[in-house]
């Protein structure tokens, strides 16, 4: 790539066809936005739709690609003249916000670019600053971190619960160690594969970590009734989340919670899928999406961490050069390690 480069950017533009481009560096025309100078950007399940199938509800085209990455952390290039709680040089997180119908999201196709660029332009409301204590590699966590958090509070897990969480991804382990947090007695991380078992009951761990493995030659139910017998949860769990987004485990889910139990599906999976009705009906659940992140999930998540709450620094298993990006989505799909992150590009 150019060393000369103005503003390096990954840009999608149709399934598996990525290009490094050169993008003009934004313009500070709103005196309240910030120009970030990208450190990190984390990969996450949408990123790897993306990079397979083009786009997710909307899509990229060649006429209008993408650039993509939305989990970033940086320092802070330059700020608009009506800014005054950020200086250049600060190190921040950037995040955006959920459920406005104006809401946009960074690589929200087809018009709002993302951050696997160079400098990334975004108002400064949307910036968090963060401590000492964590690095930019780790700032790109508080993410998913907050998707976790949002999860935890739609449920309103409370002391003294049971929290079965499947999914023993990213999000779905912040789940399960913010339900901890929040005081749950029990927490359950359910996956398929033993290596994420494995680090989720160190991750979780102080007592109320656990962990299960459905076994796929029995049904929904009798996984649910297996796992409700092996953890001690009586009639079922009290809350149980779903990370994952697989129809098995959202049907299991249904199954595994007691009557009067609360469901969150934190995972995106399938748009069409069989869902147990009847069982949800007949136990008065009490069901809730959950969209990404919300207003006092990032400050949360950035005091979780600040205070040694939840530590970050074991998560990351692979940084990628940033010509390199598209490495790291497919080892993203394969499924290795836990969490992978992509460098911003260097002078």
């Amino acid at each position: 790539m150019d060393s000369n480069a103005i503003n390096p950017s990954c840009l999608l533009y149709g399934p598996l066809d990525a290009r490094f481009e050169d993008r003009p560096i934004p313009a500070l025309t709103d005196p309240h936005d910030v120009i970030v100078r990208i450190a990190y950007t984390g990969v996450c399940g949408s990123d790897v739709h993306f990079w397979l199938h083009g786009g997710i509800r909307t899509y990229v085209s060649q006429t209008q690609p993408l650039t993509m990455g939305h989990e970033a952390s940086g320092t802070i290039h330059a700020v608009g003249s009506a800014v005054t709680s950020l200086v250049p040089g600060d190190r921040c997180k950037a995040g955006r916000y959920n459920l406005c119908p104006a809401m946009k999201f960074a690589a929200d196709p087809p018009v709002v670019h993302g951050t696997l660029t160079k400098y990334f332009m975004l108002p400064a409301d949307f910036c968090y600053k963060i401590s000492e204590n964590i690095g930019l590699d780790e700032a790109v966590l508080l993410v998913p971190l907050a998707v976790g958090i949002h999860a935890v509070r739609l449920a309103d897990v409370k002391p003294g619960q049971s929290v079965v969480v499947f999914g023993a991804g990213t999000v779905g382990l912040f789940c399960a160690a913010v339900a901890r947090e929040f005081g749950a007695s029990i927490v359950v991380s359910v996956d398929i594969l033993e290596s994420k078992l494995k680090f989720a009951k160190e991750f979780v761990g102080r007592e109320a970590g656990r962990t299960a493995m459905p076994d796929v030659s029995l049904t929904v139910e009798e996984n649910a009734a297996r796992l409700a017998r092996d953890h001690a949860l009586g009639e079922g769990a009290d809350v149980v989340i779903d990370a994952s987004g697989a129809e098995m485990s959202v049907q299991t889910a249904i199954f595994a919670l007691r009557k009067g139990g609360t469901y969150v599906q934190a995972g995106m999976g399938k748009r069409k899928i069989e869902f147990p009705i009847s069982e949800m009906c007949e136990k008065e659940i009490a069901a809730k999406g959950c969209y990404r992140y919300g207003p006092g999930d990032f400050d949360l998540g950035i005091s979780l961490v600040g205070r040694g709450r939840l530590d970050l620094s074991g998560l990351i298993s692979n940084i990628f050069p940033f010509e390199r990006a598209t490495e790291a989505w497919e080892a993203a799909r394969r499924g290795e390690g836990i969490k992978t992150l992509i460098e911003g590009p260097k002078d």
